[in-house]
């Protein structure tokens, strides 16, 4: 448990549900869930320019980073197809992936095929059922992708200013403003309370907030004098009580409530809004692939992990279909923005077309 962990290392309570927060990111777990500490470990590995466990912002926003892989690859002679949805995997008569082909009939042929989609979409939507075992595919349909997760992306006239370190004169940003801001984490009672309520279909109602102002470090995100504001909160079920689902009216009430809990920390937030564009998890899963809104690709609980991701005997990034290999965050080691699971996969990869 992080509690435990954390318990070790630290006395004061607000410090230890901020870290903590860590151990429940994306995860659909209080503090107290068995496993959840795994999480918090997840999180703080690596390093980012020799800083052990150290997090970064991406100049020019995270599309920038997409950006910069593929401005790599095209200067070795990849060729990207933007806007290209891929309909299915093409399958040779002897059962081993032979390229895909996309939704406006092309078929692009290859003799090996990585993908970098959920295991959902990879085994369930893209690969003919009947070429893979029963047992993987129900494998697959069990991976539990609960997801208590809100993006909410906001646009300020103004920069914020907390009732526990206010703004300059200047209107600067100041060194909090360039960091990750934690609220609503005064206890760890009050994440795990926070969970309980979407456990029961219910949104929180003090929910988790983690708030960066990405446009304090890199202005040209925003207009001068203005910020954009990402809020990644928690706990949002998929489904709310009842079956009701994720209409407009329960979007903007469900932020009215983040927007509030802000507004006690930040007085003046509200008023200083100019845009929002609020994404639940159903909003997650369309938009972006992800299944169940997960950013993982699937929960990061110990049942699966390691061997078992994304199931068991099929943890080396090979599938049941040759030539075909799962590359994202689905795959060992999970999720985060570090690479270790397409850079693994394209280690196989390479040892498998070195013998075609």
């Amino acid at each position: 448990l992080p509690g435990q962990i954390l318990d070790q290392w630290f006395e004061s309570e607000p410090l230890k549900a901020t870290l903590a927060t860590d151990a429940v990111i994306g995860a659909m777990a209080s503090p107290h869930t068995p496993g959840s500490g795994y999480v918090l470990l997840h999180h703080v590995m690596g390093e980012l320019e020799g800083r052990r466990g150290a997090w970064g912002y991406v100049a020019g926003g995270m599309g920038a980073l997409s950006q910069a892989i593929a401005r790599a690859a095209a200067t070795q002679g990849v060729h990207i197809f933007a806007e290209k949805a891929v309909c299915h995997v093409l399958l040779g008569r002897d059962g081993r992936a032979q390229g895909v082909a996309l939704q406006d009939g092309t078929e692009v042929r290859s003799k090996l095929v990585l993908s970098n989609a959920s295991p959902q979409i990879t085994f369930l939507e893209l690969t003919p059922q009947e070429q893979l075992p029963k047992d993987f595919v129900q494998r697959i349909r069990q991976v539990d992708t609960r997801s208590p997760v809100t993006k909410i992306n906001v646009a300020v006239d103004q920069l914020p200013s907390f009732l526990a370190a206010p703004n300059g004169r200047d209107g600067r940003p100041l060194p909090h403003h360039q960091c990750s801001i934690h609220l609503n984490c005064e206890g760890t009672h009050l994440l795990h309370q926070a969970f309980t309520e979407a456990a029961h279909g219910h949104p929180s109602s003090r929910p988790m907030i983690e708030l960066c102002i990405p446009s304090a470090l890199d202005p040209g995100l925003a207009p001068r004098g203005c910020h954009v504001v990402s809020l990644f909160t928690q706990y949002t079920p998929a489904v709310l009580e009842g079956g009701q689902p994720w209409d407009e009216q329960a979007r903007n009430a469900y932020a009215d409530t983040v927007f509030d809990c802000i507004e006690a920390y930040a007085p003046g937030f509200k008023a200083s809004v100019i845009g929002r564009d609020i994404l639940t998890p159903p909003d997650l899963e369309r938009i972006f692939g992800l299944p169940g809104g997960n950013i993982f690709h699937g929960g990061m609980s110990l049942d699966q992990l390691y061997f078992a991701r994304p199931a068991p005997s099929y943890s080396g990034y090979r599938s049941p279909i040759p030539s075909l290999y799962l590359c994202g965050s689905g795959a060992h080691p999970g999720g985060g923005v570090m690479g270790a699971a397409g850079r693994n996969a394209a280690r196989v990869a390479l040892e498998d077309f070195r013998r075609l």
